[in-house]
């Protein structure tokens, strides 16, 4: 397989690629703001900066063609070879430092969709943090990904009518390969039988169904735990395994993706995100929310505010 682009690089320049080289960013926090004809954003970037640390409600995808790309999310640094793929989720502070020289195709990709469909929770535990993919370090899968991405480039970047359908349909093709992947790969449950591990990996992802369609209320750990016939320490212990967090941090996890989409409603109260968010007191949610997003919730919603004020803002 070639791992170089197929388009002329001109093309990418034109006006169909939205690509503006601005961006807006305020207290940390980008906008991203999409074309009009597409619920994504992909160019080729060549530019020769890099961006202090930020976080954006889209997950962006770094492929570098040329040179490297310097990516450090929280406290970990990748330093990108052309043709790795970093996959940096929504809500991920991450910093970036360019080459003086280089290309790298940059995707930013609203999920919020894809993200209400059932089984997509056991996805986003597993983008809950960056996920590095190299041709050396995931074989098994790098050459789906490579081409489910290219693939997503052309549809963009091409004249079909049916070409936001397909970016779509490519997205969810991209989180079925990595979900399915990262269970083969990380030995989940690996002291079960095949039979046992399947009746496991069923079971939690109708585990994580069920939090997401009650995360709103007092759930508790002995109480899930009560509700798949483990002890709590069992459970635990497999919960743990299977999303990388433990019960209570996912909770709060989904809990605050929640609040997110409630402060983008200026007719909601901070305290009503809260209670609706499934937090028990507003003093709690300021404190976990602050601790995940690096701002208050009323921070949080001033910067969309001002931004969805302003019309002539626009994205890198």
């Amino acid at each position: 397989m070639s791992y170089t682009p197929e388009i002329p690089s001109e093309q990418y320049y034109s006006a169909n690629s939205d690509w503006t080289g601005s961006r807006t960013v305020s207290d940390g926090h980008e906008i991203v703001e999409y074309p009009a004809k597409s619920l994504h954003r992909i160019w080729l970037n060549e530019q020769t900066f890099g961006f202090e640390a930020h976080w954006h409600s889209a997950m962006e995808i770094i492929l570098p063609i040329e040179n490297t790309y310097t990516v450090t999310c929280g406290t970990e640094t990748h330093v990108l070879k052309p043709s790795d793929i970093l996959i940096i989720p929504p809500g991920v502070i991450h910093e970036i430092t360019a080459p003086p020289t280089g290309r790298r195709f940059i995707f930013l990709l609203n999920i919020s969709a894809a993200t209400k469909l059932k089984g997509s929770a056991r996805i986003m535990s597993i983008l809950s943090h960056a996920l590095l993919i190299t041709k050396e370090s995931s074989s098994g899968v790098y050459d789906d990904i490579y081409t489910i991405l290219l693939q997503m480039r052309n549809e963009y970047f091409g004249n079909s009518e049916f070409s936001e359908l397909a970016i779509q349909a490519l997205l969810l093709k991209l989180f079925i390969t990595i979900g399915e992947n990262y269970t083969q790969q990380e030995n989940i449950f690996s002291s079960a039988t095949p039979t046992k591990r399947k009746e496991y990996v069923e079971l939690f992802n109708e585990t994580l169904e069920y939090i997401d369609n009650h995360f709103t209320e007092e759930l508790s750990l002995g109480e899930i735990a009560a509700n798949t016939g483990f002890s709590k320490f069992h459970f635990s212990r497999l919960f743990k395994q299977y999303t990388n967090y433990n019960f209570s941090d996912y909770l709060c996890f989904r809990r605050i993706k929640e609040a997110e989409a409630l402060l983008a409603r200026p007719d909601v109260s901070i305290t009503d995100v809260a209670i609706s968010s499934g937090f028990s007191s507003i003093s709690t949610f300021n404190r976990l929310f602050k601790q995940q997003k690096g701002c208050s919730p009323s921070e949080y919603r001033r910067q969309n505010s001002s931004m969805k004020k302003d019309p002539h803002r626009s994205n890198q």
